[in-house]
């Protein structure tokens, strides 16, 4: 019996070990794919004098190679014939895809056009519009620190509109479009590699037509500005994918709890790179409004953990309820 015990132990001490280095690889994936998404405005500028429609087009046409190439090495082509065969899911990843074209643009711009912290301001907002359209849209009920935090938000766009003399349309721009991105998505309920390669899909003949088009007129900087800057809007496909790959690695291994935390992370780093890097103006109005936005953070992120630790131990508590005995075996019938 000691021998069982002492196996029984190590085989539960190895499961709970596993499930730690598994949490950790989840974590280390997790951190790298928003610290790259928060430090990729370090890579637009280098694209230079590629503008930004040219870079949006590059993006579209070399990421849907990079992913194409990483499905075909994994042989995991089963998800696009059940895709095709269902246009409903195929019309929503052209939704998906449309709206992550306006971000992806509107984005490199704001970026090369010196609005990393508005930019950054999107990303913090985005939950924020993210449970604002569940209410509109999908009549999700709403928790009072939720409500609370809708409200905070809305009067920090009231203040950074004083603050910039007109509405953060970038910020907003950002903001809605991943949100509305987001909801698509979950209605498609794709992988992520999987969904990057359907939306690309859709995209690359009008981005590879648009970047013919202005070869075709002597405008592409592509051609006429090194090899060295080829290689930079090429690897465009790789800063794309590479970040998606590591949240997919991440998604799977961490709790859902802790990627909401981790989140904040690329829009921190694109603010300290605004200001830090950049330079960009923070007068004090800005300053106000970017508080009430974190304060409008603290108390979702208060709440997400208070539900969380409760969800834990009501089902603690139910998983220690004393289970009822199962009904005794009947005895098998006697021969006659």
């Amino acid at each position: 019996m000691a021998g069982i015990s002492k196996g029984a132990e190590t085989s539960e001490g190895g499961s709970q070990g596993e499930s730690k280095g598994e949490q950790r690889t989840g974590l280390l994936n997790g951190i790298a794919a928003y610290g790259m998404w928060g430090l990729v405005p370090l890579f637009w500028p280098l694209l230079k004098p590629a503008g930004s429609v040219e870079i949006l087009a590059h993006r579209m046409v070399w990421s849907l190679l990079f992913v194409a190439a990483a499905l075909a090495f994994v042989r995991r082509w089963a998800w696009a014939g059940e895709l095709l065969r269902q246009p409903r899911r195929l019309a929503l990843v052209a939704v998906a895809a449309a709206v992550i074209t306006v971000n992806w643009g509107v984005y490199i711009w704001a970026v090369n056009a010196g609005h990393v912290v508005e930019a950054s301001l999107g990303y913090f907002i985005n939950p924020l519009v993210t449970i604002a359209m569940g209410v509109l849209l999908l009549k999700e009920r709403l928790r009072p620190a939720q409500w609370a935090a809708v409200g905070v938000g809305f009067a920090a766009v009231v203040v950074l509109t004083v603050g910039y003399g007109q509405p953060p349309w970038i910020s907003l721009t950002l903001a809605f479009s991943f949100a509305t991105y987001g909801l698509v998505k979950k209605k498609v309920n794709l992988g992520g590699v999987e969904s990057l390669a359907a939306e690309t899909a859709i995209q690359f003949l009008p981005a590879l037509g648009y970047l013919l088009w202005l070869a075709g007129h002597g405008d592409s900087s592509f051609l006429d500005d090194g090899a060295g800057h080829a290689a930079l809007l090429a690897s465009t496909g790789i800063v794309t994918a590479v970040p998606l790959v590591c949240f997919g690695a991440a998604a799977i291994r961490v709790p859902l709890s802790t990627l909401g935390l981790l989140q904040y992370l690329a829009p921190v780093f694109q603010f300290l790179l605004g200001i830090v890097y950049f330079h960009e103006a923070m007068p004090v109005e800005r300053w106000a409004g970017f508080a009430l936005v974190w304060l409008a953070l603290s108390l979702l992120t208060w709440d997400a953990l208070r539900t969380a630790r409760r969800a834990a131990r009501a089902l603690a508590a139910a998983a220690a309820l004393p289970r009822p005995a199962a009904p005794a075996a009947e005895s098998p019938a006697s021969p006659v």
